[in-house]
């Protein structure tokens, strides 16, 4: 009886401490989850327009808690491929702003004499990102060329904005294959105490006579 017992006592603490480590393990997870950074996996593109094939693939968002942690700011990694098959285009520069009766690209892109492929990501606060929004509340642009490299950004946005965030771009100087890689570029955003969203876009403009802009939009997302 006695060895019995004893065994009993045995199987009862080591029920007892599994479970005890799987409440601990358990509070662990639910407390890592609390401050965790978000990982959004995000669907292939593809857009033909006049002259030109555009792709978007192997895109990603990771979303992190801003370290001010003021419940205004949040910081997103994105990476993706922006790809353009052009198949007419004139060879070379031809001339400053050759788009349209001579004004320059819009959505952050600009051919400055060049045909152009230019990838970003639209960024908006507390508005829809929409494809009947994206011209809604556009209070600017900014800069992240090279962020491919590990650059970085901050923008500030209060309820309403929207700004376009140009992450690269690369001047299509004859047809072929043209692409923009990035992997994450960090995009820190301010300001906006409500929710955010983001998006990206992929721009392609192709100039001469027959000017012509495509643009493919991703998918929507939360940045919180």
């Amino acid at each position: 009886m006695s060895k019995y017992r004893i065994n009993g006592l045995s199987r009862g603490v080591r029920v007892a401490g599994a479970a005890a480590a799987a409440a601990v393990a358990t509070g662990l997870l639910s407390t890592g989850a609390a401050n965790a950074d978000v990982f959004v996996p995000l669907p292939d593109g593809h857009k033909a327009g006049p002259g030109v094939n555009i792709a978007r693939t192997g895109e990603r968002a990771l979303i992190s808690p801003s370290l001010a942690a003021n419940g205004a700011g949040r910081v997103v990694w994105v990476s993706g491929n922006a790809i353009a098959d052009v198949a007419v285009t004139p060879e070379g520069e031809i001339g400053p702003n050759n788009g349209p009766t001579g004004n320059p690209g819009t959505n952050n892109s600009s051919t400055h004499g060049a045909s152009q492929l230019s990838t970003g990501y639209i960024v908006g606060c507390q508005v829809s990102i929409a494809d009947d929004a994206i011209s809604a509340g556009v209070s600017g642009s900014v800069n992240l060329s090279g962020a491919s490299a590990g650059g970085s950004i901050g923008i500030n946005l209060g309820p309403g904005e929207v700004k376009f965030v140009q992450i690269d771009y690369k001047d299509i100087l004859k047809p072929g294959v043209y692409s923009v890689e990035y992997q994450d570029a960090e995009i820190q955003i301010q300001g906006c105490a409500g929710y955010a969203q983001a998006r990206s876009y992929t721009v392609v403009e192709i100039i001469g006579d027959h000017y012509s802009k495509t643009t493919l939009y991703g998918m929507p997302f939360s940045i919180g």
